[in-house]
């Protein structure tokens, strides 16, 4: 059941985003949009509640409740931005809107940029682990919460992964490209 429903949730989600801005710019109801958007939350409080009644109901813990842990981490820590980007490049392609900004690509201004994408997988893990706590001191046995453990092992491991390539942003930053000068160009205005 918790299976299924982590995938309804996700498909929900894409349904829920692509319905909320066909609305904003296809059908120019900007408010029934959003109105449709503000709907994404309720699934993974939806998803928060089944995962829960299913423990309550006397059901082992396992992955599938780890998983949707983590779910819903991701989606606290990263939805917002997805959504955004989403909505910057429908309401440039739908509703004649500017080109969506394109995120740096060289110097610290990167390092910034992973820096903040890599505070949102923190955010993710940070809620995963809080609910997987929840879910633990919920069943009380800990002989029955190994799979849950792993879990929350598992999103600090990929918060460490993402910070450290985020960090190596910071201390190898890419070069910008020289402006269109030829290696020899640049060597003989150096001289």
């Amino acid at each position: 059941m918790v299976v299924t429903l982590i995938v309804i949730c996700e498909v929900g989600f894409w349904v829920l985003l692509a319905a909320g801005l066909a609305a904003r710019y296809l059908l120019k109801l900007p408010r029934t949009g959003l109105a449709i958007l503000m709907c994404e939350p309720a699934l993974e409080l939806l998803l928060f509640v089944v995962a829960a009644l299913d423990l309550r109901n006397g059901a082992d813990p396992s992955l599938k409740h780890g998983i949707a842990a983590l779910y819903i981490g991701y989606t606290v820590g990263h939805g917002h931005r997805t959504i955004k980007w989403l909505d910057g490049h429908a309401a440039h392609r739908l509703a004649g809107g500017p080109p969506p900004v394109k995120p740096p690509r060289h110097g610290m201004a990167r390092a910034r940029y992973e820096g903040r994408l890599w505070l949102g997988t923190l955010i993710g893990a940070a809620v995963a682990t809080a609910l997987l706590l929840l879910a633990i001191w919920y069943v009380g046995d800990p002989a029955r919460t190994t799979s849950l453990q792993q879990c929350m092992y598992g999103a600090w491991r990929a918060a460490g992964i993402h910070g450290l390539i985020a960090l190596s942003y910071a201390f190898w930053p890419k070069k910008a490209p020289d402006s269109g000068r030829s290696r020899g160009e640049a060597v003989r205005d150096a001289s």
